[in-house]
């Protein structure tokens, strides 16, 4: 299994819109994303973790203002992410 450095930094290469680009929002996005993915195991195993809980909350909803971001700024982007992390909206 890769370390969280690895995935990050190909996450960040997967959905960077430039060479240098490590803090775009579609970056963000798929970080938050995978993030959220993580926790949401964590949930299946620790059922009564509330504190833990609360932060997936935050991270959902700074996902969903990020995406919300996105979709005033770049329609286009926007359904391009959506398909490509599988998120139901």
């Amino acid at each position: 299994m890769s370390t969280a450095t690895e995935v990050k930094q190909e996450i960040v290469t997967d959905f960077r819109t430039h060479d240098s680009d490590t803090g775009s929002s579609q970056v963000q996005i798929a970080l938050l994303t995978r993030r959220i993915v993580d926790l949401t195991e964590h949930f299946k195993i620790h059922k009564k973790d509330n504190n833990s809980r609360r932060g997936l909350l935050k991270l959902v909803s700074r996902r969903r203002k990020l995406l919300d971001y996105l979709k005033r700024e770049n329609i286009n982007e926007y359904h391009e992410i959506i398909k490509k992390l599988g998120l139901r909206r």
